[in-house]
Parts: C-alpha cells; structure tokens; sequence
C-alpha cells in the first residue's frame, strides 16, 4: 500500500511561519547599535555646537555692553575743581561723571567711576572690571570715594556702597590720549603735557581717548581690540 501523500498546503504554511535566524538577528541588532551610536554623536555634536555659539553670543553681547558703559562714561566726564577728570596710572583708571538723571532717583550728583584688571578666584585668568561709587555731592564725599576705588583696585572688594562688575577677560589694556595732534600713550609725554597725571583744569580731559584691549585666547572672542572716544564737545578744526 502506497503511503499517503503530504499537503503541498500544509508545507507551504509551516514554510510562512519560519522566523529570522538566530545570525540574522544578530545582524539585525548590530545594524540597529550602530544607527543608535550614529544618532547619539549626531545629536551631541549638533548639542555642543549649539553651546559654543550661545556661549559665544553671550561673550559679544557682553562685550558690547561694556564698551557701550565705557564710552557713556567718557560722555559723562565732568570737571570738579577737585579732582583730575581722568587719571591713569598703568592699571587703575579713575574718573568723575555726571549721575545719570534717568536712573529713576532723579540724582544731580557725581560718582567716581573706575576701571581695572584684576584676577578674580570665581573667573579664569584676569577680568577688565568697572567700579563705581554711589552719588556724592559733597567735597569730602567725593574724596573718600576717589581713595575707595584705589584701594578696590588694590583688594578686589567694593565696599557696601560702591558696585564693582567683572566684563570680559583680558590679557592686558592700554590708553593713549590725542591731544594736540598725535597720540601719545597716557604714561609718556608724547602728546601729553604731563605723565600719566593731568594737570586739574577743565582742559585736561583729553581730546580723544584710544583704548586697547589684549581679550585673552581661548575664549569665544580673541585678539586685539581698539575703540576710538572724540569728546562730545570737540569743534570741528580744533586740537
């Protein structure tokens, strides 16, 4: 007796419910880590990109905003009768402004601003900083002020009534004066009628002010920097 024949139906089915290979799967979950690795360094590089520009964008505004506070202070120069408008001596810059009208306190004083490098433990390397007093309106207000920033430059602490604000950091800075018609580095004589100190009087603020500014490497922002101040009130054709 001849045996029975298979269903070509019933092979056919067992055929279609055969899964993957225990190779194929493997292969199929190295394909798989390997797109999940590419994505992963995708996404941290687009991560660390992003980073490096906002950070980058925080160091320009950041340096926007103090060369915009170091020429409103050099616009806001004021003669006391007292006190050098404008006084370097290498490291410390010290000058006396007008308060502004618009800080809602409605002060007609004068404060006594000044600008530094120092290094700082809660900021790498050294940082050009700006300090200023509250308004005085008195002689011996304006004295004591004018010794407080000296001894900010020699400590690094302001005092509770003064304010003092790191801004970017710097390698080194310099200050030239024109007066007459050259400039001359604010320590030497060369177009200065004295070193460094100018002699009190109303004429001894400057006809223009040069600041150079060494931004330190390695930062979002490097190199060399040079801003230009005119006085305000320089008529066209005079020196």
């Amino acid at each position: 007796m001849a045996p029975p024949r298979r269903s070509r139906f019933r092979d056919g089915s067992r055929r279609g419910i055969c899964g993957f290979t225990l190779i194929e799967l493997l292969v199929a979950l190295a394909v798989m880590s390997m797109l999940a690795m590419l994505s992963w360094r995708s996404i941290d590089g687009m991560n660390r990109t992003q980073t490096l520009t906002q950070q980058r964008a925080d160091e320009l505004l950041r340096l926007q905003a103090a060369l915009g506070q170091w020429h409103a202070d050099l616009d806001a120069l004021v003669y006391t009768d007292e006190l050098n408008p404008l006084e370097f001596d290498g490291k410390l810059l010290r000058m006396t402004r007008r308060d502004s009208v618009d800080n809602g306190l409605n002060s007609a004083g004068v404060r006594v601003v000044a600008w530094s490098r120092q290094n700082r433990a809660d900021a790498p390397g050294a940082q050009w900083m700006r300090w200023q007093s509250a308004p005085v309106q008195r002689r011996d207000e304006l004295a004591e002020a004018w010794q407080r920033a000296t001894e900010w430059a020699e400590s690094g602490a302001a005092d509770g009534r003064d304010s003092a604000v790191a801004l970017a950091g710097i390698d080194q800075w310099q200050l030239f004066y024109h007066r007459g018609e050259t400039w001359g580095n604010s320590l030497s004589s060369v177009g200065n009628e004295s070193a460094g100190v100018l002699t009190v009087s109303e004429g001894s603020i400057p006809n223009g002010v040069r600041l150079v500014l060494t931004l330190t490497p390695g930062q979002g922002l490097a190199g060399t920097l040079v801003r230009d101040w005119v006085r305000p009130t320089l008529q066209a054709g005079r020196t």
